[in-house]
């Protein structure tokens, strides 16, 4: 695992999200770091959150959100790793191996427009048909099983692999239990910025999106800082496609000072001692 760098501090808003008390649930969720191979090697996908959004606002991050109950339902096609193969890597029950999968193609079609889907082994052309139902998934008018199986097409699992399980430390009243994802951009499809919860959005070698960060150009969470710096280790998508991971939880702790809010890692020194009225809950795998 990675150390954080000790000038990586969170936005004052956490500060006023500070819970005291028994730790709150915290919501299952997705994101997706979408990769393709450039001109000066790996890019990545990412955009910066409208400043209104709660949790991340005005923070850089890659695209992803909550796991909805309709993202359980059967019914669709796979082509790839098979939800049993999923629930290995993400150490849950298959079924909501299932409702991960399926929330991570969603929130990626609904916050930047591609598809990991098509008719085997093809990835789709989007159409305005697509369109459409792009817009609505985003106000839940359908599930994406529907939506793929009224248009014939089948999740192209292959297209994802796991990389990280992030907690939200237990010292802050909003929580996410959020599984990172890396995917493959479909050659013949375009990510966008269409969506009303970023702006703007950008293709950019993870190298480069970390010295924006150093040069105070854009605000990354730990957990975003943390996957570009592993990805600046490959040289193309490939190569990160065919790393295989079992998702073991990752929960920081937070240190307060006058400087400001950081998070600890495990490993981090001062990891152990770090004290804003944590709890002591641990996650066990995940049998849902």
């Amino acid at each position: 695992m990675v150390q954080l760098p000790p000038d990586l501090y969170l936005p004052d808003r956490f500060i006023r999200d500070l819970h005291h008390g028994e730790p709150t649930l915290a919501r299952d969720a997705v994101t997706v770091a979408l990769l393709r191979d450039g001109p000066a090697g790996l890019e990545v996908f990412t955009q910066r959150q409208v400043p209104r959004k709660v949790f991340a606002g005005g923070m850089t991050v890659f695209p992803g959100g909550g796991v909805e109950p309709s993202d359980s339902e059967p019914g669709a096609r796979w082509f790839g790793p098979s939800p049993t193969r999923w629930a290995t890597y993400l150490l849950c029950s298959r079924q909501f191996a299932i409702s991960l999968i399926q929330a991570a193609v969603r929130e990626l079609f609904e916050e930047s427009g591609v598809l990991l889907a098509g008719a085997t082994p093809t990835v789709t052309t989007l159409t305005e048909t697509h369109a459409a139902a792009r817009q609505a998934l985003t106000h839940k008018l359908i599930s994406l099983s529907e939506f793929l199986v009224t248009n014939d097409l089948v999740l192209r699992a292959d297209l994802l692999r796991p990389w990280a399980r992030w907690m939200t430390p237990l010292e802050l009243s909003r929580r996410y239990d959020t599984r990172f994802f890396v995917a493959t951009a479909p050659a013949n499809q375009a990510a966008d910025g269409q969506t009303s919860e970023a702006d703007p959005t950008s293709w950019q070698t993870p190298g480069e999106l970390l010295r924006r960060w150093e040069r105070g150009l854009c605000g990354l969470l730990p957990s975003t800082w943390a996957t570009l710096t592993e990805l600046t280790s490959f040289g193309c998508v490939s190569e990160v496609m065919s790393i295989e991971r079992l998702v073991q939880p990752i929960i920081p702790r937070l240190s307060l000072s006058d400087a400001g809010l950081r998070s600890i890692l495990p490993g981090d020194p001062g990891y152990d001692l770090a004290t804003v009225d944590a709890g002591t809950h641990q996650p066990a795998n995940d049998s849902r």
